[in-house]
C-alpha cells in the first residue's frame, strides 16, 4: 500500500478518534501517531489532512449536508462521515489531484474500514460534491437523464 493511500487511512482513523472523544486533544492525537504502524510519509500526509479538515470542518460538513439532503450529518456513519470528510477537503484542496483519484481512494478506504453500503454511499456523495463544486467535467454525450 502506498504512503498515500496508508495517510488516507490514517487520517480517518484519527478523526474517527477526534469525533468519539468529543473534540481534538492535541496529546490523544500524539499518540495515536506514535503508535501507529506507518511510515513518517504516510503519517505526514495524514497528519495534513486531519489539520485541513479539522479547520474547514464547518464548509467541509456543509457540502456534505447538501447532498445528502435526507441524512443529517450527525445521523452519518462516523466511519462513511470521515472517509467524506477526507475526500471533500481533498477535493477542496488537491486542485491537481483527478476527481476520479479522489473518488477511487475514498471508495477504497470507505470499502476497507466501512459498512458493505459505504462504498457505494461514499462514491455518490462525494461525486455528487465533486459536481457541485464544478469539477467534473460533463460527459461529452451529454449522458442519460442528466441536466448537465
Amino acid at each position: 500500500m502506498g504512503a498515500r493511500r496508508k495517510g488516507r487511512e490514517l487520517a480517518v482513523q484519527a478523526l474517527y478518534q477526534i469525533d468519539m472523544r468529543g473534540g481534538l486533544s492535541p496529546d490523544v492525537l500524539r499518540a495515536f501517531w506514535d503508535t501507529c504502524d506507518a511510515g513518517d510519509r504516510a503519517k505526514e500526509f495524514a497528519a495534513a489532512l486531519v489539520q485541513g479538515v479539522c479547520e474547514q470542518r464547518e464548509r467541509i460538513d456543509a457540502l456534505i449536508a447538501d447532498v445528502t439532503e435526507h441524512w443529517r450529518v450527525e445521523r452519518l456513519s462516523p466511519v462513511d462521515l470521515n472517509v467524506l470528510r477526507v475526500g471533500t477537503y481533498e477535493l477542496l484542496e488537491s486542485r491537481s489531484l483527478p476527481v476520479s483519484v479522489v473518488i477511487d481512494e475514498a471508495i477504497e478506504v470507505a470499502r476497507r474500514f466501512g459498512s458493505a453500503d459505504s462504498p457505494v454511499f461514499v462514491n455518490g456523495v462525494i461525486d455528487q460534491i465533486a459536481s457541485r463544486l464544478g469539477l467534473k467535467t460533463p460527459a461529452v454525450d451529454g449522458g442519460v437523464g442528466g441536466d448537465g
